[in-house]
C-alpha cells in the first residue's frame, strides 16, 4: 500500500502567475504557493521560478520532498506530452522548450506535462465528476478560450497532441481577427479579451458605461469582476457585450456537441467563475438552438466550481495517473 504521507504536486503555469499545490492521493489540496511568472526574464528564469514555487509549496505544508510521487504541470500553448516539450507558447515566448527535462534537473522529482486546458479538464473529470463520464468536453473561458476532450474515459490529444484548441473554431467567417492571426475564431468573439475590445470600441464611439466609474478612463485595467459590478449596476452596454459573448460560446458548444455527442459540456475559467449567473443560461439556450436533433439526448451542462483550482487539481491528477 502507498505511504499515506505520499503526495503529488500540481502546477498551473500561466503567462502572469505560477500556482503550485501539493495534493494527497485522494486529491485533497494540502496548501498553495504562488509566484509571478515574469516571462520577460526568459525560459531559464521561469523554470527556476517554477521550481522555487514547488519547493515553497512543499515546505509550507511541512512535507518531505522525498515522498513526492510526481509533479504535474499544465502549460499554455501547444504541448507534446510524450516528448515533455512545450512546442509553442506565445504568451511565454517559448518554442520547443524541453520543460520536463529541465524541471526534473531542478526538482530531482518526476515531472509530467500537458496542455493547461487538458489538465483543467482532467481536474473537473476526476474531482467534480469522480471520473465517471465516458465523454465530456471542457470549455474554459478566460483571456482566451481553451478546451479539453475526454473520450472513452481518457484524455484525447489527437495525432499531433494539439486536440482541444476549441478557441480556434471558426464561428464567424470574416469576423474579428484573433491573436492566432485568423479571423472569426471563437476566442476572438467570446473571450474576456474579445469582450474588453468590444467595450473599448463602444466607448470610443461615445457609448456610456458604469465601467468608467469603476476603473476610470483607463479601460486596460478591466477585470472580469468589473464586468459583474457593471451588470449589477444595470449597465446596458456590458449586458449587451456579455450576452453577445455568451451567444458565440453557445454556438461553439453546439458545434462540439454535434461533433462529439458528449455526456457533458463543462464550462469553466475565470470568466465563467465571475459571470456564471449572467452567462451560463444564455450559453445553454443558444447551444440548444444549434444542436442537431437527437444529439442533446443525455447531455448535461456543468459550470465548474473549481475556479482557479482546476489547473492545479488537474495537474495533480496528471501526476497521479502518470506516476502510477
Amino acid at each position: 500500500m502507498p505511504d499515506p504521507k505520499e503526495f503529488y504536486v500540481g502546477v498551473d503555469l500561466g503567462g502572469t502567475k505560477i500556482l503550485a499545490a501539493p495534493f494527497s492521493a485522494t486529491l485533497k489540496c494540502l496548501g498553495k504557493s504562488k509566484l509571478r511568472t515574469k516571462a520577460d526574464r526568459g525560459p531559464a528564469a521561469v523554470l527556476d521560478r517554477i521550481a522555487r514555487c514547488v519547493h515553497e509549496a512543499i515546505e509550507e505544508c511541512g512535507l518531505d520532498p522525498k515522498l513526492c510521487r510526481g509533479v504535474g504541470i499544465g502549460a499554455p500553448g501547444a504541448v507534446d506530452f510524450e516528448a515533455g516539450k512545450v512546442i509553442f507558447a506565445p504568451n511565454l515566448g517559448w518554442k520547443d522548450l524541453p520543460l520536463k527535462k529541465e524541471l526534473e534537473k531542478r526538482l530531482k522529482m518526476p515531472v509530467f506535462l500537458d496542455n493547461d486546458c487538458n489538465v483543467c479538464t482532467l481536474g473537473v473529470f476526476e474531482k467534480e465528476l469522480a471520473g465517471k463520464p465516458s465523454s465530456l468536453v471542457g470549455m474554459f473561458i478566460g483571456t482566451g478560450i481553451g478546451g479539453g476532450i475526454i473520450l472513452n474515459g481518457a484524455l484525447y490529444s489527437g495525432a499531433g497532441h494539439t486536440a482541444g484548441e476549441i478557441g480556434h473554431m471558426i464561428i464567424q467567417v470574416d469576423g474579428p481577427r484573433c491573436g492566432c492571426g485568423r479571423r472569426g475564431c471563437l476566442e476572438a468573439l467570446g473571450s474576456r479579451t474579445a469582450m474588453f475590445k468590444r467595450i473599448e470600441s463602444a466607448v470610443d464611439d461615445g457609448r456610456s458605461t458604469a465601467l468608467l466609474d469603476i476603473v476610470g478612463d483607463d479601460l486596460s485595467l478591466l477585470k472580469s469582476s468589473h464586468l459583474l459590478e457593471a451588470l449589477e449596476a444595470g449597465d446596458k452596454l456590458v449586458r449587451q457585450v456579455v450576452e453577445e459573448a455568451a451567444h458565440f460560446i453557445g454556438i461553439g458548444a453546439a458545434n462540439l456537441v454535434n461533433l462529439f455527442n458528449p455526456e457533458y459540456i463543462v464550462l469553466g475559467g475565470g470568466v465563467i467563475c465571475a459571470l456564471e449567473d449572467a452567462m451560463v443560461k444564455p450559453i445553454i439556450e443558444t447551444a440548444r438552438e444549434y444542436i442537431f436533433p437527437g444529439a442533446e439526448r443525455g447531455l448535461q451542462f456543468l459550470a465548474s466550481k473549481l475556479g482557479d483550482d482546476a489547473g492545479i487539481t488537474g495537474a495533480a491528477v496528471l501526476a497521479r495517473r502518470c506516476a502510477a
